[in-house]
């Protein structure tokens, strides 16, 4: 009787040239019940990734030979389906932000935060569309986090503009909802960045004020769409879906 493969425990693969951190990993993930793999060069995963495929990899950014974002780009090629949340211990900037721009699904800082680690897991497991909502106002974030996680998708938060550009830096988000009037750096000037850093990713302005000519500029930078408050949830949740309609899957 064959198994079915829905039922078997997720593959992943761990590659790092640290022999400390694939173990301690492998450890941690194989108690939870994953089935992991690893490999201690970008040529040795590809190798591996050719022979099976895996649902979630683990790559380290720094390594001799291919480093993790050239070993990426080929893996993509194998393993297209693979989520990959890129290590490092490092701060890469030119190296991360390419990354992300090819399609990486997070990164990780070390020393790990384990319970970070557990919970991008799960996040990439659970295949749901990841968004951004960016509003200086804390009420107005939870009520869109709390609706939104109702209707199936994945929410992070973000106070300003600055904390955006740090988060798209880290995670591969999909779609931004983005205030447009937040103090200091506003909702225009913050898509403009993000712009640079995910030129794919979908931006959906949002506002409670009269400013035309502020939502006239952000669909000059690229936004997808602009929406006012108070929301009516039905049409953001078509807006959102068309959003995602336009383009493949972050990282597919």
């Amino acid at each position: 009787m064959e198994t079915d493969p829905a039922l078997e425990p997720a593959r992943i693969l761990v590659v790092d040239d640290q022999t400390g951190v694939r173990l301690t990993l492998k450890g941690i993930l194989s108690k939870k019940g994953y089935q992991v793999s690893m490999a201690e060069n970008g040529e040795e995963a590809l190798e591996m990734a050719r022979q099976e495929p895996f649902r979630v990899i683990f790559m380290d950014v720094k390594m001799p030979g291919l480093n993790g974002v050239e070993t990426y780009i080929k893996m993509k090629e194998i393993n297209p389906d693979a989520a990959v949340i890129m290590m490092t211990g490092y701060a890469l900037e030119d190296d991360l932000k390419k990354a992300i721009q090819e399609g990486a699904y997070a990164i990780v800082y070390k020393p790990f935060d384990m319970n970070k680690i557990l919970v991008l897991l799960d996040e990439c497991l659970g295949n749901r569309p990841l968004i951004m909502v960016v509003d200086d106002r804390m009420e107005d974030r939870r009520l869109l986090k709390e609706i939104l996680g109702t209707k199936g998708y994945r929410v992070v938060e973000a106070s300003s503009g600055i904390e955006c550009l740090e988060k798209v830096k880290e995670r591969g988000v999909q779609i931004i909802l983005l205030d447009v009037k937040m103090p200091g750096m506003d909702g225009v000037e913050t898509l403009k960045q993000v712009k640079e850093i995910r030129p794919d990713v979908g931006v959906i302005m949002v506002t409670g004020h009269s400013v035309e000519e502020m939502i006239e500029e952000a669909l000059r930078y690229g936004s997808f769409s602009s929406l006012r408050k108070p929301f009516d949830i039905g049409k953001l949740i078509k807006v959102m879906d068309e959003c995602l309609k336009r383009k493949p899957a972050h990282g597919k």
